[in-house]
């Protein structure tokens, strides 16, 4: 009789993240900074069809990186769960922890009991009434959740874009500062300039109403970078 094949099962979980990370190298990062009245989110996207950007609810983001397919799956749930949870008991109790709870929940368990897991990360973005109720919650392709302050980046050149942002972010920025911090630190790490239409940009704002989410036109950004 055949033995069966044997892997050891810390040689399996480091095999699986390598072939997650070099899925989600393959893409462009995505930073989040906050601003005086909101959070911005930038990426680097030139495509109109295929957004990495996305409304979740009210006062809810979602950004994600690595394969659209994926991660545009887990946008269209959180939606579903958000919107069950908003009608079962009320707006005010949809709240970015749960979804991102649920996020983390979700990746881990593919990441272990799948054979391919997925080669994504993604972001959840949260604003309140005050900066101070503002979240950021990175959650990484094995179910990890970070919760992140004043400015964080997804993707594959997150660690380059996060070294550059950290000694140079300040609170309070207004939204055309944010913006030029944002897309500064991006063409700094790429070492190019990149153009107004190659970006897709949207803010959760304050000054919205109730629902916050909005997309920047590329005439708002090529006027902040001016």
């Amino acid at each position: 009789m055949t033995l069966p094949y044997y892997v050891p099962p810390e040689q399996l979980m480091k095999d699986r993240a390598e072939f997650a990370q070099k899925g989600i190298a393959k893409g462009r990062s995505i930073i989040a900074v906050e601003y005086a009245d909101g959070v911005l989110v930038l990426a680097e996207n030139s495509s109109s069809a295929l957004n990495k950007i996305g409304e979740i609810y009210d006062r809810m983001a979602f950004a994600g990186v690595g394969k659209y397919n994926e991660f545009e799956a887990l946008r269209v749930a959180g939606i579903r769960h958000a919107d069950l949870k908003g009608y079962s008991y009320g707006r005010s109790d949809v709240a970015a922890k749960s979804l991102a709870n649920a996020y983390s929940q979700t990746l881990a368990a593919v990441f272990t009991e799948s054979v391919k897991p997925y080669e994504i990360e993604i972001l959840i973005v949260e604003i309140g009434d005050e900066p101070e109720n503002t979240s950021l919650f990175r959650v990484r392709y094995d179910g990890t959740l970070v919760d992140e302050e004043g400015s964080c980046a997804i993707g594959g050149q997150e660690d380059e874009l996060t070294a550059h942002m950290k000694d140079r972010y300040e609170a309070g920025l207004n939204l055309r500062d944010a913006l030029r911090f944002a897309a500064e630190a991006f063409e700094a790490v790429e070492s190019r300039q990149i153009g107004p239409d190659e970006w897709e940009a949207a803010v959760l704002d304050r000054t919205n109403g109730r629902r916050m989410f909005r997309r920047l036109s590329v005439d708002e950004i090529g006027t902040a970078r001016s």
